[in-house]
Parts: structure tokens; C-alpha cells; sequence
């Protein structure tokens, strides 16, 4: 005879659940990462901006000037007693808990904190760096044989590897303490900030380390727990049953189709007194950092998308029941919530058993599949709803057989036209890499239509398609290629010329560079810029000659200008761009040597306008050829006007000789060996062959030559005029034709020194040329140094602010 529901309500639910298991929690990595990354600051900061922190060390004995009796505090003993305090306090509730583990890490993670403090101590000390030293030193450190104190280091190691403070009681005074001890010391001068906040962070970092390898007992519900928490929303459960998953085997990130693909989820199967079944899923708190750092990192690697950061998971729950809630408003077949709840560090996810996926494996998807899956996105698309991140995973039938996409826990509402076009890409590669790439096509064009499939042109790029995408038994490097090259041929010609990706990636070779040019860029000017030298010359320079000397050297913008504009088409050209282009390379200059910043700058301003490699390339060496050209006729023709024979003494002929002689050499190398001389005749000679062809037809052309030269002219003669009143800033009068001849030989001769922006060697043999010309040293050095002043140094801030305008509207 069966129970009645009353009866059966009065009996203990049928339960079958694993116990609690100890995690790995990846945040307690985090932690120590960030501790690491932080003493690193620090220790730059006491080091190279010891008046910073000296200022900030100053104000908080100031603040605790108020607390003098505090001097009289016996330090030892107040350090003894709370190390002493904090530990015992920690290790009986520890005990008591029954944590044995941590009971046994703990202690062992103090001892570390204390070598390791006491290694980098040592390190510090034998150090030949008195900057380093004196950075930490303090008085309790006088005659110390440690110089960081390794209480805080100690104590940081202890209490980190004990457990979370929002867990323990004992943990958090445990910190407190400690931070009230560390403030004592420091007010009192007894330890410096800069050796207690690098002890506090290298414990940590030592204690974090051995809590993530020794893992931590999940706190998240459990058993008899979750059917007490299922009962808060209305459910009487009379069977709770865990269902295996992946991550039992020690995957954490494996999702299911049971819940639409959760990360890092328990799921279980769930039967009510009214005989109803749900599937249960329950996130914990501790296993949900996996999952945010993997949308944290789509968001930091994808560039002008906007990707989810679910920081709890409560966060990450809730917005996956509305998402699906949404999606089933559309009439979409897709997972059917029922609720949620919450316990402790757990966030339960409800879910009926009236809408159940199945998965469709590789072979299994056909044309009619994809159609199905194009529709459903594209209904999903005109709601403003996103998927984010389809894979193979992703791909799912409903009990009628209906293809459609799952786990939609990393969507958006309200989604941008980027994004819809992303995961319409990452569909397409999808089908592509399943069904073929022509067939895809094919149904893409009559379930989206041609002009969709066009504007997704750009956005077809590696970094737009999933890694498992990437990883399938199906995909190859050409299918992508193929992908694009076939929506290409639906465009028109001027379209996919015009048309360039967007940058999606923040990881390009492009952000690279542009990193690399900062970090050299601030090397430079911060070990190369003497500016109390810089300052005495500028102060003692005629402003109204200072400020003329400004003026020419901006002029040569308008001469590279010039020079760039007459080789560009009318259709592309634009002089507003082309000019703020030029004014960018004042900024790579910094980082690149004389000349191949100019070079790098115009490189990419032309191929964002649509001109292919070897068309930019010949273009941006017919600019050098007319450059190079220019300044040679101008210094043979003033030279000769003028009678200088300064030329035939400075030529280098050593070092030409010696180039010409390696280049020599290593060519004949080449050709010798049959394997690179085949290479060279099969694949470099036809490029090198285009590339000839592109450079003749841009230099036969008397017009745009003519301009060209004339720009190159207005360059040259610029930078001549700048020197020039230079040296009258100082009450030098000088020939202006010579010292343009002058300045010019000086000047080309240190910018083939491969320095940045040929620091040092232009100044060099500016100062020297001069010299020999007569100018007295005071003055020649007074005038270079006012000359680059103005044409260098000044131009950088106003350089990065071109490059950034440029940037953000995809010209470079």
C-alpha cells in the first residue's frame, strides 16, 4: 500500500549525496599574484620616488605626533605577546573545528613567512644597491641581521594559510591585531611603511600559496541543507539524488546541458511529495572563480565588445534565469527555471524537467540543423539578446528534435551591434567547421541574407572564434580563410578594399607595439632627459628666438605632410589626418630611431586607408628615396654656394665600407646554399619583382615628384631655420644657408645611430659640427640643447596625443 503525500511529508527525504570535499580555490592564486605584483610597486616606489615615500612616512608620524606616549611602548614584548596571542587563538579554533589539515599548514606557513623574510633579507643586504638598502632600513633594522621585519611576514603566512577571515572569527582579530601592531611600529618609527607593507605582502603571497595547494573545505550546501534551502521556495522534496559529473573527475570547468551549461555546478535530481521532478544546480562560491576569471579574461583580451563579470554567484544566477525567462518570451524553446535560492556561499538554480537538451556531437549536424540554429540566434538578435560565447558545447536539440543553442548564462540583453555580429561569426565558423564551408554560406545567406553576411567581414578574425571551436577534429587553419575569402566574393570590390578588421583583440601585434613605444618612451626620458641642463639653457635663451625655433620645427609637419599627401589618392586623401599622422611620429620618434618612427606611422596610416603591403610599402619608400634625395642635392648645392668642405671629412667611409661588406657576404652565403636560394628565387624575388614594379610607377611621376621634393624641401630647410634661431636665442649671428648646410650633414650623420630618436649621437655631433664651425662652446651647446628642446622633447606630449586621436578612430 502506498503512502499518502501527508504521510510521506512526515518521512526523511531520500538523500544521496557526496560529502564536502576540499577545493583548490583559484582566488587564493589571485591573491598571491597580486601580493607579489604589489611588493614589486612598492619597492620602485621607495627606491625611485624616495621623496614620495618619505612624504607619505612623514605625514603618519605626524598624524601620530598626538600618540608620543606610545615611545614608551616595549616593542618586543608587544610583538611577542600578539604573535604569541594570534597564533594560539587561531590554532584552538582550528582544533576545535576539527580542520587537522589546516591545523597542520598553518604552523608550517608561519615557519615559511619566516625564511622567506629572512632569504630576502639577505638578498637586500648583500645587495650593492645603497638606494635598496637605506629604501627599508629602520631602527629596529640598525644592527639587526634582518632587515624586513619578519613578524609581519610570519604572522601574514599564518593567517592566510588558516582560512578566509569571513569564515573564522579567530582569522579576522587575528588580522586586526597584526595591523594595529604594524601602524604602532611605524608611527613610532620603528619599522619603515615601505618594510612593513612588503613583509605583510611576501606572507601573504607565502600563505596563499600553501591554502590553494592544500585547499580549503568547500563551505558551499549540502545534503539535509539544500533540502531545508529547496523547501524555502516552495518545494517539499522527498528525493534528493546527486547525478556524476565531470567535475567529480577533477574537471571544474566541464558544464552540462542539465542546466544549461553552468560552470563548476553540482547537479542533482530532485522529486517533490507531488511527484514532480526538477534538476538542481548548485554553484558554490569558491568554485564560481574559475568561471569570472574566464569571462574576466574575454573581457580583457576582446577589444570593442562588451563581455559579463559576474563577480558572485548570485550575480551569475540570477542573470542566467533571466536570461532564460527572456528567451522563452520570444517563444524560443530553451531550459524552464523555477526559482532560486540561496545558503551560505551556495546559490541554487531551479529548473523544471518539462524542457529537456540533448547534445548534437560531431556528424550529427546537418544543413537543416544549421538553419534552424541561424533562425534561432537571428530571433534572438532582434530582442537584443546575445550569446557570448557559442561552442560546440552550445549546439543542443530539445525533446522535439529542434535544434538550439544552450547556455546562455554569459548573454546580454540590449546587446550591441558588435556583439551580434560576434556571435554570428562564431556560428558561422561553427557550421563552417561542421557542415562545410559552402553549405554554411549557402544557409547563412537564406537565413540572414547577404548583407548581413557582408558586414560581418570585419569581424571574421581568429580571435573572434572560441578556443573548443578551434580545438574540434573538424577545423583547420584554412577554414577560416575560406570563410572569409567566400563572404568577400558576396561584396563588391570597393568594399572589402575599404573595409579593414576591426580590432577585436587587445593582444594584436599592434597593442603590443604600441606598449613596447610607451614603456621605451618613458626608459627614455626619464635616463636620458637631463632637465636641470635642459632648464639653465632654456632660461637663459631670448624666449621670442626660443619660441621661433618652436614654430620651424613644427613646420616641418606640413613639409612630411606634403610629402605623404601628393602620393595618396584624391579619394583617400585627407589633409587634416595626413597632418595629425605626422604629428603622431613625433611621439614613436621617442621609441624608435631617427627616421623609423616617420616610417612606421606612415606604414600604418596607409594601410588603414586601403592600400595593400607592397602598394604602402612602395609608397612609404618613394617618400624616404625623395626625402633621402632632397636633403643630398641640398647639401651639394649649399655646399657649393657656400664653400664648404666640411662633407669630405665627415663621411664615414670605415664603417660604410665595412656595412657594404657584410651585406656582401651574407648575400653570397645565401645564394651558395641551394635550399635558401631556392627560396630566394621562388618566393622573395617575385614580392621584391611587385614591389619594383609599385616604386617605379609611384616615382614616373614628374607631378607628384615635383610635390613631393617640394615638401622634403620645406622639411629640410625647417629643421635648418630651427638650429638656426637657436643659435640666435643666444645672440649667435650666423649665415643661415651655412648653418642649414652645417646643420644639416650633423644632423643626418647622428640619426644613422640607431638610438632613440637618435638621442645623445644627434646632440654629439650637433655640438661638435658647430664647434668646428667656429660657434663658441657655451653657445653650441646651449643652442642644441634649446634645439631639441623644441623639437624633440616638447613634440612627444603633443605626439601621443595625435597617435591617441588617430587610434581611436582606426588610422593607425
Amino acid at each position: 500500500m502506498k503512502d499518502s503525500p501527508k504521510t510521506r511529508t512526515d518521512q526523511a527525504p531520500h538523500i544521496e549525496d557526496t560529502p564536502p570535499r576540499r577545493v583548490h580555490d583559484l582566488g587564493d592564486l589571485i591573491r598571491a599574484t597580486a601580493g607579489l605584483v604589489s611588493i614589486a610597486i612598492i619597492s620602485l616606489i621607495a627606491v625611485y620616488l624616495r621623496g614620495v615615500a618619505s612624504g607619505v612616512e612623514s605625514d603618519v608620524h605626524k598624524a601620530g605626533s598626538r600618540m608620543d606616549w606610545l615611545a614608551d611602548v616595549p616593542t618586543a614584548l608587544l610583538q611577542q605577546t600578539v604573535t604569541v596571542a594570534v597564533v594560539i587563538a587561531v590554532l584552538v579554533h582550528l582544533l576545535f573545528s576539527r580542520e587537522w589539515l589546516q591545523s597542520i599548514t598553518a604552523p608550517l606557513a608561519l615557519f615559511c613567512g619566516y625564511g622567506i623574510i629572512w632569504i630576502a633579507s639577505t638578498l637586500i643586504v648583500h645587495s650593492t644597491s645603497l638606494e635598496l638598502i637605506n629604501a627599508f632600513s629602520s631602527q629596529s633594522a640598525i644592527g639587526s641581521p634582518v632587515l624586513l621585519p619578519d613578524m609581519y611576514a610570519g604572522l601574514a603566512a599564518f593567517l592566510s594559510a588558516a582560512g578566509p577571515q569571513r569564515m573564522r572569527s579567530s582569522v579576522k582579530w587575528g588580522w586586526n591585531a597584526l595591523y594595529i601592531v604594524a601602524l604602532i611600529m611605524v608611527v613610532i618609527s620603528a619599522n619603515s611603511i615601505s618594510a612593513v607593507l612588503v613583509s605583510l605582502l611576501l606572507g601573504r603571497s607565502v600563505g596563499m600559496v600553501i591554502r590553494f595547494a592544500a585547499g580549503t573545505q568547500n563551505k558551499g550546501v549540502w545534503g539535509a541543507d539544500l533540502v531545508q534551502t529547496l523547501k524555502s521556495i516552495g518545494l517539499e522534496v522527498v528525493s534528493l539524488t546527486r547525478t556524476a559529473s565531470a567535475s567529480e573527475e577533477g574537471n571544474l570547468l566541464e558544464p552540462t546541458l542539465d542546466d544549461d551549461l553552468v560552470e563548476s555546478s553540482r547537479i542533482y535530481q530532485a522529486r517533490t511529495v507531488q511527484g514532480q521532478t526538477y534538476t538542481v544546480s548548485v554553484l558554490d562560491g569558491q568554485l564560481h572563480t574559475a568561471g569570472y576569471l574566464m569571462q574576466l579574461w574575454q573581457w580583457i583580451k576582446l577589444s570593442g565588445v562588451s563581455m559579463r563579470r559576474d563577480r558572485s554567484v548570485r550575480d551569475s544566477n540570477q542573470h542566467h534565469m533571466a536570461m532564460l525567462l527572456g528567451l522563452r518570451e520570444l517563444g524560443l524553446p530553451a531550459m524552464h527555471p523555477y526559482g532560486l535560492a540561496e545558503n551560505g556561499e551556495s546559490s541554487v538554480f531551479v529548473l523544471r524537467d518539462d524542457e529537456r537538451l540533448n547534445p548534437i556531437g560531431p556528424g550529427q549536424m546537418s544543413q537543416e540543423d544549421a538553419r534552424s540554429l541561424m533562425d534561432y540566434l537571428a530571433q534572438a538578435h532582434a530582442r537584443g539578446y546575445t550569446h557570448r560565447r557559442i561552442t560546440p558545447d552550445a549546439l543542443a536539440r530539445d525533446q522535439e528534435g529542434r535544434a538550439l543553442l544552450a547556455g546562455w548564462q554569459n548573454g546580454d540583453p540590449a546587446s550591441s551591434s558588435a556583439n551580434m555580429a560576434l556571435d554570428k561569426v562564431q556560428l558561422l565558423a561553427l557550421a563552417a567547421s561542421r557542415i562545410g564551408t559552402d553549405t554554411a554560406i549557402q544557409t547563412a545567406r537564406s537565413a540572414w541574407g547577404d548583407k548581413t553576411l557582408i558586414s560581418l567581414i570585419p569581424f571574421i578574425q581568429m580571435v573572434a572564434v572560441p578556443k573548443a571551436t578551434r580545438a574540434q577534429g573538424e577545423w583547420s587553419k584554412q577554414t577560416l580563410t575560406g570563410l572569409r575569402e567566400a563572404v568577400r566574393a558576396l561584396a563588391p570590390t570597393d568594399t572589402t578594399a575599404q573595409d579593414g578588421p576591426v580590432v577585436l583583440s587587445r593582444f594584436s601585434l599592434r597593442s603590443f607595439l604600441a606598449l613596447v613605444l610607451l614603456v621605451v618612451a618613458v626608459v627614455v626620458v626619464i635616463t636620458q632627459l637631463n632637465l636641470q641642463q635642459v632648464i639653465e639653457a632654456a632660461r637663459n635663451a631670448d624666449p621670442w628666438m626660443a619660441g621661433m625655433a618652436f614654430g620651424f620645427g613644427c613646420l616641418t609637419w606640413v613639409g612630411c605632410a606634403l610629402t605623404l599627401g601628393v602620393f595618396i589618392d584624391r579619394d583617400k586623401r585627407h589633409p587634416l589626418t595626413i597632418l595629425i599622422s605626422q604629428v603622431a611620429s613625433s611621439f614613436t620618434s621617442v621609441s624608435m630611431p631617427a627616421g623609423v618612427g616617420p616610417a612606421f606611422v606612415n606604414l600604418q596610416y596607409l594601410r588603414r586607408n586601403g592600400y595593400n603591403n607592397t602598394l604602402a610599402t612602395a609608397i612609404m619608400s618613394a617618400i624616404v628615396a625623395v626625402q633621402f634625395a632632397t636633403t643630398f642635392l641640398l647639401l651639394v648645392v649649399i655646399g657649393l654656394f657656400t664653400g664648404r668642405n666640411t662633407l669630405s671629412g665627415m663621411i664615414p667611409t670605415n664603417t660604410l665600407v665595412i656595412v657594404i661588406g657584410v651585406v656582401a657576404i651574407v648575400t653570397a652565403l645565401a645564394m651558395a646554399i641551394p635550399y635558401t636560394r631556392r627560396m630566394i628565387v621562388e618566393r622573395l624575388l617575385p614580392i621584391v619583382a611587385s614591389y619594383a614594379r609599385q616604386l617605379v610607377d609611384v616615382l614616373t611621376q614628374p607631378r607628384r615628384l615635383a610635390l613631393a621634393a617640394l615638401g622634403a624641401v620645406i622639411q629640410s630647410a625647417s629643421l635648418g631655420l630651427s638650429f638656426w634661431a637657436s643659435l640666435m636665442a643666444f645672440g649667435w649671428h650666423t649665415n643661415v644657408f651655412e648653418t642649414t648646410f652645417v646643420f644639416l650633414l650633423a644632423n643626418t650623420l647622428g640619426s644613422a645611430v640607431p638610438t632613440p630618436g637618435g638621442l645623445g649621437a644627434i646632440e654629439a655631433v650637433l655640438f661638435s659640427a658647430f664647434r668646428l664651425a667656429g660657434v663658441p662652446s657655451a653657445v653650441a651647446i646651449s643652442a642644441t640643447l634649446v634645439f631639441r628642446l623644441v623639437t624633440y622633447w616638447l613634440r612627444i606630449p603633443l605626439g601621443a596625443t595625435a597617435m591617441s586621436w588617430l587610434g581611436k578612430r582606426n588610422l593607425i
